[in-house]
């Protein structure tokens, strides 16, 4: 009989300054991830997105994209790409990913859930300890907010 499988929708934001994606050791993973977590019940997810990021950081984030209204309906910000995770056995993630500009100020390290931070650039992504996901989606992010940007 197969393993029941639960999952929690999550949010992720590659967050972008001067050409460089921000990673974290992350403690509990023992990997270099962008800052997210848990999309709490009551929560948007674009929300979610960028209270990660300030939880993790310290920064405040633009993300990429726009919020609009049709009629009585709003249009929230669509995630980049949706990611399934195999987070433990039977428990998985569906990452809602956002690509965001950082706002002012210094990054700086949540004790609670990284050792430390680094900024890289597209090609220092190349290095081993980056996973392959964090690797195209970092690539992704640093072109989409040079775009944006410039436009």
């Amino acid at each position: 009989m197969p393993i029941p499988i639960t999952r929690d929708f999550t949010a992720t934001t590659f967050v972008v300054r001067n050409g460089r994606t921000l990673l974290l050791w992350h403690n509990k993973v023992q990997a270099w991830l962008p800052p997210g977590g848990h999309i709490h019940p009551d929560e948007l997810p674009e929300v979610a997105a960028c209270r990660e990021v300030l939880e993790e950081t310290g920064l405040e984030v633009e993300l990429l994209g726009q919020q609009e209204e049709w009629g009585k309906v709003r249009v929230l910000r669509q995630p980049v790409c949706i990611l399934l995770e195999d987070i433990s056995p039977g428990h998985q993630h569906i990452d809602l990913i956002y690509f965001g500009r950082a706002g002012e100020g210094e990054a700086r390290i949540n004790a609670e859930e990284s050792a430390a931070l680094r900024w890289y650039s597209s090609a220092e992504l190349d290095c081993p300890e980056i996973a392959p996901d964090i690797r195209i989606l970092g690539r992704q992010a640093i072109a989409a907010l040079a775009h944006f940007s410039q436009g």
